[in-house]
Parts: structure tokens; sequence; C-alpha cells
């Protein structure tokens, strides 16, 4: 089976889940912590390369403070607990705005915990249009390379997107690592994540003609 490099990981469907269940939108956002750990465990133990995580956008913020509250909340035990494994991780996003998360500053230059080997970004406070801000310095600067430029630099090219929760949408995911990912969505919300929605999406990739345009 060929394996893609690079997966991206867009976990929605948490609100809807939790309304499902009787509860508040805000509570939804932790029952997505132990399938984000399981996701990595499986994705390493298959040869994925590296991972993009979709924690919050900026976007996200400008719902209710408790929801806010919650998901900010969720992002950094998501984030401490990634860093208990083998991992290459790191945080992207606006560390400027006061809606990134102080307990994270410290992942946002790539660190190894414990053997390192497989890749682990996490998205957090993270706006396409924050990411894409300097490539106007593309245009006077001697670099050829747009991916230079860009602030989110550090993460390769995504091979394929996974995303649960049914919505057909990229909802700004990495603009330029995506522009020729395969797109596969789960109807699932991520909560109830099960480790035959990564088979199932590895085994509809294998089957996509990979051209990259040519």
């Amino acid at each position: 089976m060929r394996i893609p490099n690079h997966i991206g990981v867009i976990p929605d469907g948490n609100r809807r889940w939790s309304v499902d269940k009787g509860l508040s939108k805000d509570k939804g956002y932790t029952f997505g912590l132990d399938p984000g750990l399981s996701l990595y465990k499986l994705c390493k133990d298959v040869g994925v390369k590296e991972i993009t995580y979709y924690g919050f956008t900026t976007d996200n913020t400008k719902r209710p403070l408790l929801q806010r509250v919650a998901f900010v909340k969720a992002c950094v035990d998501a984030v401490k607990l990634l860093s208990t494994q083998d991992a290459e991780l790191l945080v992207v996003g606006n560390t400027n705005s006061p809606m990134f998360p102080k307990e994270l500053l410290p992942f946002t230059t790539r660190k190894t915990f414990g053997k390192g080997g497989i890749k682990l970004n996490f998205l957090v406070n993270y706006g396409w249009e924050w990411d894409l801000s300097n490539l106007d310095q593309n245009k006077s600067s001697k670099r050829s390379n747009i991916f230079d430029c860009i602030k989110t630099n550090d993460i390769s090219r995504v091979d394929l997107i996974i995303r649960w929760g049914g919505r057909r949408r990229l909802s700004g995911f990495l603009p330029l690592q995506s522009i020729y990912s395969d797109f596969y969505v789960i109807d699932e919300y991520w909560p109830d994540f099960k480790p035959e929605h990564l088979s199932n999406a590895l085994s509809w990739y294998n089957e996509q003609d990979v051209t990259l345009g040519g």
C-alpha cells in the first residue's frame, strides 16, 4: 500500500457531537484528546512521516467565550499529551495575538520529544491570511521558493487531508501545502474516531492517481 508522507487532520464535529449527547457545545472538545493520540499512534505504526492537526483558527476565536476557553484548553492539553510521545513537535500560529495560549509558546520552535522521528505540527490560532502575509517579500527578495516566505515554511506539502464531521471544505487549512492534497471526508464526528477511519482513508488514498499536475 502506498502510504502518504504527510497527513492533515481536520478534527471537526466536536460541538455537534456534544449536543447530540445532551451536553452544551463547549463540552465536546475534551473528548477529542484521546482520538488525537490514537491517530498519532496508528499513523506512526504504518509509516506516516508527518501529521498536521488543525487546532483552532483565528476565525474560531469569534465563538462564545465558553467555547473559546474550552477549545483553547483542549489544544493546550493535546500538545502536552503529544509531547509525551516520540515526535518532532511544532506549534504554529499567530503568537502576537492575545488569543494564542502562552502555555504553548515553548513549542513554537520544533523540539524533539522521546526518540523523535515523526514530525507533528499543531495549528493553534492559525489563519491563512496570517500565514501568507509575507508573500509580497518574495517579489522583492532573491528567494526563489515561495514556501520560504510563508509562516508555515517548516511544514511540508500535505498528501492526504482527512476531515471528520461530514463538512466538505478546507476551512483555510494550509492553502499552499494543500494545493495538491487528496481530500477524504468522514461523516462521523471527531470524538467518535475509530481506527478503521484511518485504514479506510489509506485504502482510498492508495487508489488515487497522484500526478501533482503532471
